[in-house]
């Protein structure tokens, strides 16, 4: 073997490693959809504040002019544009981090095994709720209803999951045995 020829180990070293099979597009998907939905809310209601802040800081003193207008309603523009930013930042890392937490909580109950990995939904609901209450210090009464809330979200999606592999399993066997099926003659 010549010294340019590879080896190979050389071509196995060469290869790239495929993460796929560790990480699924949820991991992705969700936390990335969930800061774009946390942007669009925060900007809108960051910004809609801001504005009633303007109009009631400046109530007292309205323009005389055209030119005064024309700068009112300029700067009233850039502050809300500036607090829609900011607050739509900060509800994008929220929302983030949070669908960041669900994901991982129902990843780690998945590999967990049997037991868990049917409830996986369910505990991301209440360990996601429980972050959050214990992030936010709330009291007992709230963080009992957060926990509600994330048993039923968790449930509901629980849920979802079983009607798609229940639908998955019916037409996997109506492609095995297309004639057991209701005739459409």
């Amino acid at each position: 073997m010549t010294s340019y020829e590879s080896s190979p180990t050389d071509s196995r070293e060469k290869q790239a490693y495929d993460i796929t099979p560790i990480l699924h597009s949820r991991y992705f998907i969700l936390p990335a959809s969930a800061a774009l939905v946390g942007t669009l809310i925060g900007s809108v209601r960051g910004s809609r504040l801001a504005s009633l802040r303007f109009l009631a800081e400046n109530a007292h003193r309205p323009p005389t002019t055209i030119r005064g207008w024309y700068l009112y309603n300029k700067t009233k523009n850039y502050k809300r544009m500036a607090a829609g930013l900011k607050s739509g930042g900060g509800n994008a890392m929220k929302l983030g981090v949070s669908a960041l937490v669900w994901v991982g909580i129902e990843d780690g109950l998945e590999r967990c095994g049997k037991p868990w990995s049917d409830l996986r939904e369910i505990g991301a609901g209440i360990g996601t709720a429980g972050v959050f209450a214990g992030a936010y210090r709330l009291p007992w009464r709230t963080s009992s209803r957060a926990l509600v809330l994330g048993v039923t979200i968790g449930g509901g999606m629980a849920f979802l999951r079983w009607a798609r592999e229940y639908l998955q399993e019916a037409v996997q066997e109506t492609k095995e045995n297309p004639g057991d099926g209701i005739s459409t003659e």
